[in-house]
């Protein structure tokens, strides 16, 4: 049995998985998604493309779904494009071995011209195969930049969604869904003041989370205003 493949150094978060992950409007995407790392998934549901801006969540649905393969036993690969694609097409050799491919970041690579060949010869192996492929990018697969015909064609194959940023009632209720994962209760109020004080990206809303629950786990407090405002000086 071949591992999850996790390439020069890059590591997936132990936090990034379904269970953490608060749809909002996402809710179809999450579905199919969690459909995708299905035992009986066919290859009509086995292309999945997720677009939106920074922050909506396209990199945590891609390692959490190589989280659920590897909690069943089966090989994955996560391969964030915008930080490997210095490293050279070499990279999407016998992916094809994996039962589920997670492409991160495509946008890094379109307009190409030898990643784009890399990329529709790896589309064909992995449909001859039968595996699966998660691809996700900041744009829908139409605007992409993509030159080849051939790839443009293949990705229009995809099952396509657009991930929605978060409105500031959802990204309270991610917030209270993480903190109570952490074993952490996060009342409303002291939510609220966070997302009027702190930074608006839930990554960074959740780098901050990690940074309080540390630091009320040292100070043996709870999560109030007054401990919010000693430690982070607010």
């Amino acid at each position: 049995m071949i591992p999850t493949q996790l390439p020069l150094g890059v590591r997936l978060r132990d936090d990034a998985t379904f269970a953490n992950f608060y749809p909002g409007a996402n809710a179809a995407a999450l579905g199919y998604v969690e459909r995708l790392c299905e035992a009986d998934a066919g290859w009509t549901e086995s292309l999945i493309y997720l677009w939106g801006a920074n922050g909506v969540g396209r990199s945590h649905l891609l390692q959490a779904a190589c989280l659920r393969f590897d909690q069943f036993g089966e090989p994955a690969v996560y391969l964030p494009l915008g930080f490997l694609a210095q490293y050279g097409t070499a990279l999407l050799d016998n992916l094809e071995q994996f039962e589920l491919v997670c492409l991160d970041d495509l946008d890094a690579v379109a307009g190409d011209k030898v990643w784009e060949e890399a990329l529709f010869h790896l589309f064909n192996r992995l449909r001859d195969s039968g595996r699966r492929l998660l691809i996700s990018a900041n744009a829908p697969p139409r605007e992409l930049p993509i030159k080849l015909p051939d790839l443009k064609s293949r990705l229009t194959l995809a099952l396509v969604f657009q991930l929605q940023q978060l409105s500031d009632e959802d990204k309270l209720r991610a917030l209270q869904l993480r903190a109570s994962r952490r074993g952490l209760q996060l009342s409303d109020e002291v939510g609220r003041f966070i997302l009027t004080r702190g930074e608006r990206s839930m990554s960074s809303l959740f780098d901050l989370l990690e940074c309080l629950d540390q630091a009320s786990l040292q100070a043996q407090r709870k999560l109030t205003i007054p401990f919010l405002k000693e430690t982070l000086g607010w």
